[in-house]
């Protein structure tokens, strides 16, 4: 590829990708990933808490019912995000840096106009959509309201979903961290002045709490973004949509997104199954999955780091050095997910008293450990191998594979084998994620060979 003459300056956060030692550069590049995704469900746990133990059950009730739409909403952007990622750090590796301020431009301002396009969304349907998703008529009212706040920060939201991608695109996942502690911890102290004190503005004093934070993680990456010297820096009276970078992005992320959106939907199917065991349950499950949350989050830090990494290698054509990097991100996941998984399983009940007293949600929350988190290594080598897949620039492939192998297997699973009497337990449901992981990764292993086969006339490897 064409080198450009360089008008910018090298960063001092830049990390070169393509060079050096992979495993040490992949540590230094996913931990802060890592600790900013674990912080992040630390934040989000501090809300629940403040609004449980000072607005009452049926202010929790309305924020919990509202999560999956949030989701929903948000994923198709959140993976558009990938796609600006994967096209920065491709363009940023050759060099080219005139595609690199396209991408960047081109970035923000999508942001801009999908954060925006999902605050009317929001702000206008909410209650309807709500309506429709079955949320209680108790707590529909307190859940629009905390929606139509919430949604207000949606612009800031994708804003620094995008700008946080294309710092990681250039190597740069410090900057992301230091602004999600500083907009978590205003989160937090705004949640106990608005809720706790005797404002006592409930919901509404958690949702605004969140869209501050929101903007605040926005303006400090864009601030980021304007006063860098390097390819990546933003001139907010550029923005503009071109065309070849928007039809590069759409390519790669919104398959992505449209995943996230779809598995959104299908774990409303898989709740509802695990609600049929009644409360005791409901309460064992919710408490292991929180406890999951940080393996998967850890594990799933692999997966952002081999798309920068394949990413920025394929751009600099360093074809050889992919193998490696492909090999070393699997064998890390596979360790982490294995000592935290296997780790969490062992000192589960310690861990689950944090969330219940009651020894009957210990023990159902103890079966969801060991059918499942024991083993959630799984899913991060199947998350891995589709961060790889989509660093070569390959996304309708994987996102086809795993919505049949990890979203529809686990639909035919709980209307098939679930709905058979001898096999209708809560272990059923559980078995269904070992097994989705186990076939879903040997369908993306298989369609890599094949990729790699591919490749191998053009790039040697």
């Amino acid at each position: 590829m064409a080198t450009e003459i360089s008008s910018y300056k090298k960063s001092k956060y830049e990390m070169d990708l393509c060079s050096g030692s992979i495993v040490k550069k992949l540590l230094i590049f996913t931990l802060p990933i890592m600790l900013s995704s674990m912080l992040q469900l630390l934040f989000n746990a501090a809300d629940v808490a403040v609004v449980g133990k000072f607005a009452g059950n049926a202010s929790l009730a309305a924020v919990g019912s509202t999560t999956a739409l949030i989701n929903l909403l948000t994923n198709v952007f959140i993976g558009l995000s990938v796609g600006t990622n994967v096209i920065t750090a491709r363009h940023f590796a050759a060099k080219e840096e005139k595609d690199v301020s396209q991408t960047v431009h081109t970035s923000i301002l999508i942001s801009i106009i999908g954060g925006i396009l999902l605050t009317i969304i929001g702000i206008i349907f909410a209650p309807m959509i709500l309506e429709l998703m079955g949320a209680p008529r108790g707590v529909l009212d307190l859940a629009a309201k905390y929606l139509r706040i919430y949604f207000l920060g949606m612009t800031a939201t994708t804003l620094y979903n995008f700008g946080s991608a294309i710092l990681r695109a250039i190597g740069d996942t410090r900057r992301p961290l230091i602004f999600l502690i500083i907009s978590g911890v205003i989160n937090v102290a705004l949640n106990l002045l608005l809720v706790a004190t005797p404002l006592d503005m409930g919901v509404a004093g958690v949702a605004i709490a969140t869209a501050v934070s929101q903007c605040i993680s926005a303006i400090l990456v864009t601030i980021c973004l304007v006063k860098e010297k390097s390819s990546i820096h933003l001139d907010l009276k550029k923005l503009k949509v071109h065309k070849e970078k928007l039809v590069k992005i759409l390519k790669i992320g919104l398959p992505a997104g449209i995943q996230g959106s779809l598995f959104s939907l299908s774990n409303v199917v898989i709740q509802s199954a695990v609600n049929s065991f009644g409360e005791i349950v409901i309460a064992g499950n919710s408490a292991a999955a929180n406890l999951e949350g940080f393996v998967y989050v850890a594990m799933n830090a692999f997966h952002q780091s081999a798309i920068t990494f394949i990413s920025q290698n394929v751009g600099a054509e360093k074809y050889k050095r992919i193998n490696r990097i492909i090999f070393i991100a699997l064998g890390c996941v596979t360790a982490v997910g294995l000592i935290l998984g296997v780790g969490v399983t062992v000192f589960g009940e310690y861990l689950l008293k944090i969330y219940s007293s009651s020894p009957e949600v210990i023990d159902a929350g103890m079966l969801r450990l060991k059918y499942i988190c024991a083993v959630y290594f799984l899913c991060g080598i199947m998350d891995v191998l589709v961060g790889i897949l989509r660093g070569l620039g390959k996304s309708i492939t994987p996102m086809i594979v795993s919505l049949m192998g990890a979203c529809v297997f686990r639909l035919v699973w709980v209307y098939t084998i679930f709905q058979i009497e001898q096999f209708h337990t809560i272990e059923t449901i559980y078995w269904s994620y070992a097994i989705s992981w186990i076939l879903t990764a040997a369908t993306h292993t298989a369609v890599l060979i094949i990729l790699r086969r591919q490749l191998k006339k053009n790039w040697g490897i």
